[in-house]
């Protein structure tokens, strides 16, 4: 099969790349959750020297997709992807010196959130970085019409889905082992990249 293409991906991977190259430390191995198409970690591992990225996904679609771009790119500090279910209590990948988690947790169970926060508590040293991106609903914040129409969209396609608010995710953070208060970075079409540290 050939990979497929997320367009989403091609207009953000530039914006959080920047991102990551201020939060990231020199080197280490990156955790992706939930990979999706493949194209994210491939531009990872083509831009960040130094850093080893081991994508995952829960979806055997995605995983075959991945492994589609990786083999293409070539790139030897590229992993083949992992089954990885955010929520699971096990994870295959035991240690990280950083996890990144593109656009998942609105298109997820609530489950999913807390997964991905007690997963990547178990996989971080302290001080390091759990890198989240994707829309949020904020307190004192206004949301953006195109948000609220996607946020409308997505509780159409599953109850269970939709915006999460920041408070809440950092108040789930901090209960799995994160510091409060992340670093929030206002990112293009009404995203932000949120930055927790490891407690």
């Amino acid at each position: 099969m050939a990979g497929y293409s997320a367009p989403s991906a091609l207009r953000n991977r530039d914006p959080i790349l920047a991102v990551l190259r201020d939060a990231l430390p020199p080197a280490g191995l990156l955790l992706e959750i939930a990979s999706g198409s493949g194209e994210h970690a491939t531009h990872w591992a083509r831009h960040l020297n130094g850093w080893t990225i081991q994508p995952s996904d829960a979806d055997a679609r995605a995983r075959a997709s991945v492994s589609v771009h990786s083999t293409e790119a070539g790139l030897p500090n590229l992993l083949p992807p992992v089954a990885l279910d955010a929520a699971a209590g096990d994870w295959p990948v035991a240690r990280a010196d950083a996890v990144l988690c593109i656009n998942m947790i609105h298109i997820a169970p609530w489950a999913a959130t807390l997964g991905l926060l007690a997963g990547a508590a178990r996989c971080l040293a302290p001080g390091t970085p759990l890198v989240l991106y994707g829309p949020y609903r904020r307190d004192g914040v206004p949301t953006a019409p195109g948000n609220e129409a996607f946020d409308a969209d997505l509780r159409r396609r599953d109850p269970a889905w939709g915006l999460r608010d920041l408070e809440a995710v950092d108040a789930a953070a901090t209960a799995a082992g994160f510091l409060p208060g992340p670093r929030v970075v206002e990112m293009p079409a009404n995203n932000l990249t949120v930055i927790f540290r490891r407690g």
